[in-house]
């Protein structure tokens, strides 16, 4: 019926155009005889008058030769579709006679040697070895009952992974004997121990004894195994110690040795995952554990360190008495309390293997793993051993990498092994030992970051003779965001603890002679040094944009994120590589301790359901040692006008005297959670005697846009920040900007 009904249609326009011809033709036969078309009778079609023949004939030729043609598509249509119905007919039941006949040429020993569930679970392909065929494997080592229906399909072989995990039964943990067949090796895997991806688990048939899942995994802390295996195989494990042999044709599954690090189980699913393994990370599981005191949270980091704390890295650490600082990471805030870099000790945090079990949840942190590919349809991301560990949300905070000169980095792996880029512990631990074993160090930058290690280098030069210079294309310390009188005061002071400054200075090449690293200036100075230090800013790690389908911003760099922090619908962004928009001040990146606090903080809260915008004006602050230092809101640059308020300083107006009033040394995990309603001028009237012109104990900058202060400096000024930012939150233009300073009490004693 169905292929009657397509001919007809095919045919039915030739039928209406054959009727339309017809009567066309009958309409021009009685216009020739001088009569009218609507007095032709219907019948005069096929009988016309005399004369009329020789357009009749052709009405029925054309009608003869339409049905001959229909006649014969539908003929050849039904024939082609018998056709077609007996070759696919035909094609199926080979199917069968291929499968068994290519089944009956497999060796017989590869079925019980190769569990079926680990075939499906590492999806590795099995490749027969000719050799064995007339070769029994004995009893013990073999299946009993082989199930055909779970081996895959011969003409749709899984496709080798080379760094697939093998999944086996727990009965070949027995040591193979020589004829029997061995674990068939990736061919790019070297002989010791590496890493190994894990991949998911794969529910096995109830007939089938449960597997030993092994991995092998670097050295790191949290090492991935996935096994219950019985006691008898646990007891003969040890035997079976071989080292991993050379590729071979056939696989079978390879017992744990003294010889293979046991890596230990990484979840395969977690509620809230965090990548990134710095203060925005902790800040935001820290939230959610308080909003959700049964949430399990994962922290995935590359570091092999817990979450610490950085700014210590560059002020408090190098002015420790204690030699073994760079073991304990402990070190003397300026007030003289003792303190960790660390955020909680080790115990604080549960082990990750642990988390998926946790009754009550906790925190989990898997360190010397890195995510490099991130699934976002899937929920899921993937770790640099293939891991794959799924999420309901996740929260990326992969913070940023030190940026570097061009020139040195063309300069060739020699001068590179002679420069720091200094971010992390490790770079810390690296710097200290070089400086006390080398007579000159040269600092390249002339921001934060540079000015803090100078002179706590230079401090260090007075008692070890170290030459410590410092180079940088601004006139002065910190010319970027310091007006240019306060910069060139800050540039005496770094001179006074001992470093030599060499300003409006341009890298032009940089080359290793005679033992020394050459550095050539485009004005034509030469500077030879032991070592460099780069200090020249920081580059948001945005690398899983890419795989991950995320926006990255053309101006500040970093992930684009809504006023929630939001990337994604389950996916936000805190810390450094978050660019968010400020309703006050526009579209932002901050790279400051304090925003990655409060930014991780919200983060958390709304991973949570707060739903709360990201409104917080960040602070940040530096000190040059334990006597001068500076805290600083909104934008700061100085290319912006500024007005600047100052008073003389006393002993209480420095970091040491404001951590001992905070008593906290990260002077922001205070700030943070201070707000300023209604704040109250001074009734100190301002001294009606002029200070010098170069004394700037303390004092207040403010930073100017459109007459609308955008960015306030407090110098020497502490615990005053919420004041700052209300000032600032505020939007309005002041006419007198000394008394807008009285609100931070600077000319009280």
């Amino acid at each position: 019926m169905l292929k009657c009904r397509t001919v007809w249609r095919k045919l039915a326009p030739l039928a209406r155009a054959s009727s339309t011809v017809c009567r066309q033709n009958v309409r021009r036969t009685g216009l020739t005889h001088g009569r009218l078309p609507a007095q032709v009778p219907a019948a005069h079609m096929s009988t016309g008058p005399t004369g009329g023949g020789r357009e009749n004939q052709l009405y029925f030729l054309l009608v003869g030769v339409t049905c001959v043609g229909a006649g014969v598509y539908a003929y050849r249509t039904v024939k082609g579709d018998q056709l077609r119905y007996q070759d696919r007919i035909d094609e199926i039941s080979s199917r069968q006679e291929k499968f068994n006949t290519e089944n009956s040429d497999t060796p017989s020993e590869s079925e019980p040697v190769l569990a079926a569930e680990s075939v499906e679970a590492t999806e590795t392909q099995v490749v027969p070895k000719p050799e064995p065929q007339a070769e029994p494997v004995p009893e013990s080592e073999a299946e009993p009952s082989p199930e055909p229906q779970a081996e895959p399909l011969p003409e749709e072989p899984s496709p080798p992974v080379p760094d697939a995990e093998v999944e086996a039964p727990s009965e070949t943990t027995e040591p193979p004997l020589a004829e029997e067949p061995v674990v068939e090796a990736p061919p790019e895997e070297p002989a010791e121990p590496h890493a190994v991806p894990v991949v998911e688990e794969e529910p096995l048939p109830p007939s089938e004894p449960s597997p030993i899942e092994l991995t092998e995994s670097p050295p790191p802390p949290e090492p991935h195994v996935e096994s219950d295996p019985p006691a008898e195989a646990a007891a003969e494990s040890p035997a079976a110690e071989p080292p991993e042999p050379e590729p071979q044709p056939e696989l079978v599954s390879e017992s744990v040795g003294e010889s293979t690090p046991v890596s230990l189980k990484v979840p395969s699913h977690t509620p809230y995952l965090l990548i990134g393994g710095g203060t925005a990370s902790f800040a935001a599981a820290r939230s959610i554990r308080a909003r959700d005191p049964d949430a399990k949270v994962l922290i995935v980091t590359d570091e092999p360190d817990l979450p610490y704390m950085r700014p210590p890295l560059s002020k408090e650490l190098w002015f420790s008495d204690d030699p073994s600082v760079t073991e304990t990471l402990r070190f003397k805030q300026w007030n003289g309390k003792e303190r960790s870099i660390y955020f909680q000790p080790a115990s604080f945090y549960i082990n990750p293997e642990e988390l998926e079990g946790a009754e009550n949840g906790g925190v989990a942190v898997l360190t010397g793993r890195k995510v490099v590919h991130m699934d976002v349809r899937g929920n899921k991301v993937k770790l640099d051993d293939d891991t794959e560990i799924s999420y309901d949300k996740c929260l990326i905070a992969t913070g940023g990498v030190p940026r570097n000169l061009q020139v040195m980095e063309r300069a060739g792996e020699e001068v590179m092994k002679r420069t720091t880029l200094f971010r992390k512990v490790d770079d810390f631990k690296s710097l200290d030992k070089v400086s006390r074993n080398i007579k000159s160090i040269t600092i390249i930058g002339g921001g934060f970051l540079g000015s803090e290690l100078a002179c706590a280098l230079g401090r260090r030069s007075n008692d070890s003779g170290l030459e410590v210079i410092q180079m940088y294309p601004e006139k002065g310390n910190m010319g970027k965001v310091l007006p240019e009188y306060l910069s060139n005061w800050t540039t005496e002071k770094v001179k006074r603890e001992g470093v030599k400054i060499i300003s409006e200075a341009l890298v032009k090449s940089v080359t290793c002679k005679d033992d020394k690293v050459e550095i050539l200036l485009k004005d034509g100075r030469l500077v030879k040094t032991d070592h460099i230090v780069a200090a020249v800013g920081l580059e948001p790690n945005v690398d899983l944009a890419k795989s991950a389908g995320l926006e990255v911003d053309s101006d500040f760099g970093g992930f684009r994120v809504n006023a929630e922090l939001q990337a994604r619908s389950n996916i936000w962004v805190a810390g450094d590589a978050a660019c968010f928009y400020d309703i006050r001040l526009g579209r932002r990146r901050v790279e400051h301790h304090d925003h990655a606090v409060v930014s991780g903080r919200l983060a958390g809260e709304n991973m949570t359901g707060a739903n709360k915008p990201y409104w917080h004006q960040s602070m940040f602050w530096s000190d040059l040692g334990p006597d001068v230092g500076y805290e600083a809101i909104g934008i700061v640059d100085s290319s912006l006008p500024t007005v600047g308020v100052f008073a003389k300083a006393t002993s209480k107006d420095t970091p040491r005297a404001a951590t001992e009033k905070s008593g906290t040394g990260i002077r922001s995990e205070s700030e943070t959670e201070d707000t300023a309603t209604s704040p109250v001028a001074s009734s100190t009237p301002a001294p009606s005697v002029e200070q010098h012109r170069d004394d700037y104990g303390k004092g207040v900058i403010f930073y100017l846009r459109d007459k609308v202060v955008v960015g306030i400096i407090l110098w020497n000024v502490f615990n005053r920040m919420p004041i700052a930012r209300k000032i600032i939150k505020d939007g309005e233009e002041h006419a007198d900007l000394n008394e807008v300073a009285k609100l931070f009490n600077i000319h009280e004693d």
